[in-house]
């Protein structure tokens, strides 16, 4: 009688699982290729560096995504999601077992999603899609070391975010994160906002982004870990010496409108540090300082397995005073053959140009020097980079 008892209650069990509708999903990418670059900065000037090199059109990952039906339109949903080195074997994002994202949270098809955990922002999802480094150009040709965020160099940590339903190809949404500091509530906060509109052959996004000290431990520019020249992400020429400011603040907007086999698209940001360095002693202490990006780029799909694609992308630096501002320019060029849906090769080339003067972490002037998103800057003002990949999805 016990046994069949115990049968019962294990049926039941198994009953209620199968009526939940769970579902778990590991997924990945693999991303690894070879680069060429021209004037790395080393000790004794510029050299050129050949070397592989994991996860430049896509970082290289891999994920659980987790959901469960609870009846009445409501799911319970997750994610899990690790950055990984192909050639090391290393944790990326400073580290963090699930450093991409770690997020739980509750969906409907009716009013949205409510997540909560380690996310992305409002920028990263409603204006980095439509720039070029977002699409076939990776890493290497976001905007100079990424300073507008839109190839999402930065997550955000203590996160709760919203995304609404599909209403007719318009969404919107946004974030609040917790700076997690006792007796001071807005230090390390940060909220974005955005929308987007995706219907036929036009998509556009907006976005708003605004961290409070970004550069302390916890912040927007450091989350891993407290602040050190090995793990802050700002290590950059275009605005490490920025990095102190009280407030970064960015404004994105982007468009594209596809007609038959060809993109075109184009991004805008403006991108503010406000209040700069609390530590500086130079004339620069308190002010404020704006960067402006603008980017125009195009795709075309000769082939349904073949893309090519070239984008040109120009920053103005910031205007303080007794500054000949840093502008940089950069141009990029790429081809994406398909061996298959999950399988393709690819080479990308990306060339940039700085001029003027920018801030250095002394609170100084210093000549701007060419800064090519995820690669050591030049040593000069030129900077070239090629790379030859093979990205594998799963």
């Amino acid at each position: 009688m016990k046994k069949s008892l115990l049968a019962l209650a294990a049926l039941g069990a198994f009953a209620g699982v199968a009526h939940a509708q769970s579902s778990v999903t590991l997924y990945g990418i693999i991303d690894e290729g070879f680069n060429m670059t021209t004037n790395v900065k080393t000790a004794s000037g510029g050299r050129h560096l050949y070397n592989l090199s994991s996860g430049v059109l896509q970082g290289s990952r891999f994920g659980l995504r987790g959901t469960e039906d609870l009846g009445g339109g409501l799911k319970a949903i997750f994610v899990l999601e690790n950055g990984f080195d192909v050639n090391t074997g290393k944790l990326n994002q400073g580290g963090l077992m699930f450093g991409r994202q770690a997020y739980v949270g509750l969906s409907t098809s009716q009013f949205g999603t409510v997540t909560l955990g380690r996310q992305y922002d409002s920028v990263v999802d409603y204006v980095g899609p439509l720039e070029a480094g977002d699409q076939w150009g990776g890493s290497i040709a976001a905007h100079p070391s990424d300073l507008d965020n839109f190839n999402n160099s930065f997550r955000t940590n203590n996160t709760v975010k919203y995304t609404s339903a599909n209403y007719g190809g318009l969404t919107f949404g946004g974030t609040y994160s917790f700076g997690g500091q006792a007796g001071n509530f807005s230090q390390n906060q940060i909220w974005s906002l955005g929308a987007g509109y995706n219907n036929g052959p036009l998509v556009l996004g907006v976005g708003y982004l605004n961290a409070r000290t970004p550069a302390n431990a916890g912040g927007l520019f450091n989350t891993p870990s407290a602040p050190t020249a090995a793990n802050l992400a700002v290590t950059s020429g275009v605005y490490t010496g920025f990095a102190s400011a009280n407030t970064y603040q960015v404004i994105g907007a982007g468009g594209a409108y596809t007609f038959g086999a060809a993109t075109i698209g184009a991004t805008y940001s403006n991108i503010r540090f406000g209040n700069l360095g609390a530590t500086y002693t130079s004339p620069f202490k308190g002010q404020s300082a704006t960067f402006n990006n603008a980017e125009i780029n195009f795709k075309y799909q000769l082939t349904p397995a073949l893309l090519v694609g070239a984008a040109y992308d120009y920053t103005r630096g910031a205007e303080i005073e007794g500054q000949s501002r840093a502008q940089y320019h950069q141009g990029a060029i790429g081809v994406d053959y398909f061996l298959s849906k999950r399988t393709d090769v690819y080479v990308t080339g990306v060339y940039q140009h700085a001029l003027g003067e920018t801030l250095n972490t002394a609170g100084g002037l210093t000549p701007a020097t060419a800064s090519i998103a995820s690669i050591t800057p030049s040593a000069n003002q030129n900077q070239f980079t090629a790379r030859i990949g093979i990205r594998h999805k799963f």
